[in-house]
């Protein structure tokens, strides 16, 4: 496995990132319509422990316009947080979960939440070079976690995005709900994203997506 970045300073890229421009002008827009909200790149969210104690990374796409981008915390604040965070609860991965707070107060266990970019783009839709751009903060924080032993890729993009910081080919690694490969040691489960969208129009329903969670959790518990 390849990891090509080891400097755990570049995992979250700094406040004032001006590395794509038109995400850049996007978050300043932002800030002068809202400016109570964090409207900056989103950390990684990670268990009280700290990255010692980091067994599973989930790698979504961005952040929400008025979710992550509003709380500063991956996945809070929207409809695709309570959906992943009650999944978590149920399976052990995160303790707190309220369904009314969208992913707040949440503890990770053993747990770590990320995006392939980091900051909201427009209509929510990166274009391919800010997900590259972005990738070496992928990459620093893959390789923070000396215990990593499976990510959770939440679609197409993550995942793609996922194969590439680790130095593999995705045509190697092809996308799919539910499917399952190996990066050297670590274990690679991909998932359809739990986006409303993807919610209401039934592509994902809670029980196919407590099924994606239960096997990682299980890999998780093997090693």
């Amino acid at each position: 496995m390849t990891r090509c970045v080891s400097n755990p300073a570049a995992a979250d890229p700094p406040t004032n990132c001006t590395a794509c421009a038109r995400l850049s002008a996007f978050r300043e827009h932002w800030r002068d319509v809202e400016p109570g909200w964090h409207n900056g790149p989103v950390p990684t969210s990670l268990p009280k422990e700290g990255p010692d104690a980091v067994r599973l990374l989930i790698v979504g796409l961005a952040p929400g316009l008025r979710g992550a981008n509003r709380t500063g915390i991956a996945f809070t604040g929207d409809a695709s947080g309570a959906v992943l965070f009650g999944a978590l609860e149920r399976h052990g991965l995160a303790r707190g979960h309220r369904p009314d707070a969208a992913g707040a107060g949440v503890e990770l266990v053993g747990t770590a939440i990320t995006n392939a970019v980091r900051c909201v783009p427009p209509q929510n839709r990166p274009t391919g070079p800010e997900i590259t751009q972005c990738r070496a903060h992928l990459e620093a924080t893959i390789a923070r976690f000396a215990g990593l032993r499976v990510i959770l890729s939440l679609g197409r993009i993550a995942h793609d995005a996922t194969i590439r910081a680790l130095g593999e080919r995705v045509a190697d690694h092809p996308f799919g709900h539910d499917r399952q490969s190996s990066v050297g040691p670590l274990t690679i489960v991909s998932s359809y994203h739990c986006s409303r969208y993807n919610m209401n129009t039934g592509r994902l329903t809670e029980a196919m997506f407590d099924e994606v969670v239960v096997r990682c959790s299980q890999v998780v518990g093997r090693n």
